[in-house]
């Protein structure tokens, strides 16, 4: 079976056919954060944080770094991302453990996070452009790291599942001629978004399942691009994940943590209850009252898609034994009940020099 090695100073994740579905968080990227564009160009790493923290305890077996803040100060990202990428990069393998994934679109940028970051991390991403591919598969051979290839090219995104199949095929080719084997491809298919097109479920299911079975590659995706623009997102994205993995999809980068109920939606719902004559006790605190009125939670916990997915895990014998979703489900407080997306094997291999 194809597996994909990831690794941190002192853990190892495995994307593979038959192992537990690989979530990457998502949530260290400035894009579309404005709130976190300006914190980082001011050298607050404060949001980074606390998002690198929440999202390992959700269950986020790899975690995702993006540096890709355009300056007000500077809008040269060739110059600002390389320094700001390996702050991070540091900044994050102080504080978790799980492996990382380098991300950016400034090559700059990626050879920054790589010269600093710890064990084997993922490089996202190289694409079918043939100046994308000259420039990053040189730095996939010389650090020996596995690398997402997206399946887009010099002729933009393809709406023909056949054309995105072609590209990761020709990606997984010119990657051989450097030397770079398949397992350390971990194709991005391109999840189109459902409302735009009705055929993007079937559409991603069948080339994860081509990509197995012809390239023998494991794959991975955006997982909330399935959603985009459409109402009550956790839903659809809820039934899709699972889909994907019993077509064969290994991994998905996405936000692993339902957010926090924020003031303003809790004093909304107070004035609501309060206007319905309901009287509340007055020593209820704001979590109780989240709780009882089904608002969620006062503090970031795993979102309902890692509910889906660690059940998904169990049904395709992906969970030895059931522990994972019993762990998942102890309450609040139980023994081990805060630890999730665990069963990774321990490693402590640095990353080997081409």
């Amino acid at each position: 079976m194809t597996q994909t090695i990831v690794e941190s100073k002192t853990k190892t994740a495995i994307i593979g056919f038959d192992q537990p579905f690989c979530v990457i968080g998502e949530r260290i990227n400035p894009t579309g954060r404005k709130k976190l564009a300006a914190e980082l160009e001011a050298g607050d790493f404060s949001t980074v944080e606390k998002d690198a923290l929440a999202q390992v305890a959700a269950g986020a077996s790899v975690l995702d770094i993006n540096a890709g803040v355009v300056y007000n100060s500077n809008p040269n990202p060739n110059e600002t991302e390389p320094p700001l990428m390996k702050q991070i990069v540091e900044l994050v393998q102080g504080l978790v453990d799980v492996p990382l994934c380098i991300d950016s679109s400034v090559p700059g940028a990626l050879e920054a996070g790589l010269e600093v970051c710890e064990g084997r991390p993922l490089l996202n991403s190289v694409t079918g452009e043939e100046e994308r591919l000259e420039q990053i598969l040189p730095l996939v051979k010389k650090y020996n790291v596995p690398v997402v290839a997206i399946s887009n090219d010099d002729t933009g995104i393809s709406e023909d599942p056949d054309v995105r199949f072609a590209v990761a095929k020709k990606i997984v080719e010119r990657a051989a001629d450097f030397g770079i084997p398949a397992h350390d491809i971990v194709v991005d298919p391109l999840v189109m978004p459902i409302g735009a097109m009705a055929t993007a479920g079937l559409q991603v299911f069948a080339l994860v399942r081509r990509l197995r079975e012809e390239l023998g590659v494991n794959t991975t995706c955006g997982a909330s691009n399935i959603s985009f623009g459409l109402p009550n997102r956790h839903g659809i994205n809820n039934a899709f994940l699972p889909m994907a993995m019993t077509a064969g999809m290994t991994s998905a980068i996405m936000n692993p943590v339902a957010l926090p109920v924020g003031p303003k939606k809790l004093a909304e719902k107070k004035a609501e209850v309060e206007a319905k004559g309901i009287i509340l006790p007055a020593d209820m605190d704001d979590e109780t009252f989240c709780q009882i009125f089904g608002l969620g939670s006062t503090n970031p916990r795993a979102g309902s898609e890692m509910e889906a997915i660690r059940a998904a895990n169990l049904l395709t014998d992906n969970d030895a034994h059931g522990g994972d979703w019993i762990r998942f489900n102890k309450p609040p407080g139980a023994e081990g009940a805060a630890e999730g997306g665990r069963g990774r094997r321990a490693g402590g291999r640095r990353r080997r020099s081409a």
